[in-house]
């Protein structure tokens, strides 16, 4: 891996491009904070008219999206308020991001000559409006695809043969059904995409000009990759739409060079022309490099928008639950994840219909509270759970809802009270 010499005064810029927001902070070396902004979609960007970042289709069941412009926008928006903040930019020696995982950008074809052609004039909204062939980006919420996923495990040979070569079983939210999804139902829309991007390797592309490689990490929540081999399998490639190889592109490592910015920033914004652009990856999989988990064991915990386990480990053994993707930071390694649908939004339902909206009012009700709520518990569902595979339901309290899981979470008992 190349070595870069950077000057001690250097500034590091990042992004989370998350599902409801775009969040970005600079760094000095020592990596004190020197800047940082973010962007609400609901709030900053409220003609997209979304709901927690995204659109929830109600003609088609458990179909969740996000409209791509709207990501490109909050890019243009966070520029300018780091500008009004007087950040130097050419002191920033190198920029990476996260993006929400599994999430999909389509680009029409020709879009690759707008992009390495950017006007400095102009805002990145302006010049892409209409650089993709679908509008609407399917995300990681997203539920519609159960058709798709087991018509792609039974070309594979079954669930289980599947997870072995892409560390996951077909799971709805992944990349690959939902590529599926519209070479089946909008043919045209698919032949007309040159270049198929993740949301980490969408906002890579932005930043070089060019189309940026998927990473290995992310690149493995697409049901598409071989764990072991790190390139496409041919196997899931075929089960998934033809010709889709050349649509993805080149893979890469999460931690090497994508590029050098674009001479769109450099002239925007005054970057240096030699800052350096890192692959984005996933939100999880930085996680993992993030909180330096390194050693075979070690596992963190995240309460966000989704929450998720993850562990790492040295061996590759997936299962028909949870998902195995290769490590961030080590080559050889392999994190381990278990995802769970219902994370901060669900809280925050609860929060908003009995707690005032308020963390501190629902704080109080908590004191009061006995501990173990007098050995009921209850579990929330306001999406499709994806661990274990329920059903979302409207919030209604009460009832409590009983769920009995084996140690495999199978689900063995379920009852209301």
């Amino acid at each position: 891996m190349a070595e870069f010499s950077l000057p001690k005064d250097s500034y590091f810029l990042g992004f989370d491009s998350s599902t409801q927001s775009l969040k970005a902070t600079v760094l000095d070396s020592n990596l004190n904070i020197i800047a940082s902004e973010l962007i609400h979609f609901d709030s900053d960007l409220p003609h997209y008219k979304t709901k927690d970042g995204v659109y929830r289709d109600p003609s088609i069941n458990g179909r969740i999206v996000s409209p791509t412009l709207m990501w490109v926008e909050a890019l243009d928006l966070i520029f300018q308020k780091l500008s009004k903040s007087n950040l130097d930019f050419s002191k920033v020696s190198a920029v990476s991001g996260s993006g929400q995982q599994h999430g999909s950008v389509y680009w029409k074809n020709g879009s690759s000559k707008i992009l390495s052609s950017l006007d400095h004039k102009k805002p990145l909204l302006e010049q892409l409006e209409n650089a993709f062939s679908i509008k609407e980006s399917p995300i990681w919420m997203d539920c519609s695809t159960t058709n798709e996923c087991r018509a792609i495990e039974k070309a594979c040979g079954g669930a289980f043969e599947l997870a072995k070569v892409t560390g996951s079983r077909a799971y709805e939210r992944f990349t690959g059904p939902q590529i599926k999804n519209i070479f089946d139902h909008q043919p045209d829309v698919y032949n007309n995409t040159e270049r198929i991007s993740l949301v980490s390797s969408f906002m890579a592309s932005l930043f070089i000009g060019s189309y940026a490689a998927i990473d290995h990490s992310d690149g493995a929540g697409m049901n598409l990759m071989d764990i072991k081999k790190k390139a496409w399998s041919k196997v899931a490639l075929e089960a998934t739409a033809p010709g889709l190889e050349s649509k993805l592109g080149d893979l890469a490592p999460a931690y090497v060079v994508a590029g050098k910015i674009a001479s769109y920033f450099v002239e925007r914004y005054h970057f240096n022309k030699d800052c350096l652009v890192v692959q984005w990856s996933g939100d999880n999989p930085n996680s993992v490099a993030g909180l330096t988990l390194n050693i075979p064991g070690d596992l963190a915990i995240s309460l966000g928008t989704s929450d998720t386990v993850f562990m790492i480990t040295k061996d590759s053994n997936p299962g028909l639950e949870g998902h195995v993707f290769p490590s961030p930071v080590d080559a050889e390694g392999y994190m381990v994840m278990l995802v769970y649908k219902n994370g901060s939004l669900t809280r925050e339902d609860v929060r908003n219909s009995y707690a005032e909206k308020s963390w501190d009012t629902f704080n109080k009700f908590l004191q009061q509270t006995q501990p173990l709520n007098g050995g009921k518990l209850g579990f929330y569902y306001k999406e499709h759970e994806i661990l274990p595979p329920l059903p979302g339901q409207r919030l209604i309290f009460p009832p409590i809802k009983l769920l009995v899981l084996d140690t495999k979470l199978t689900l063995l008992y379920s009852r209301s009270y």
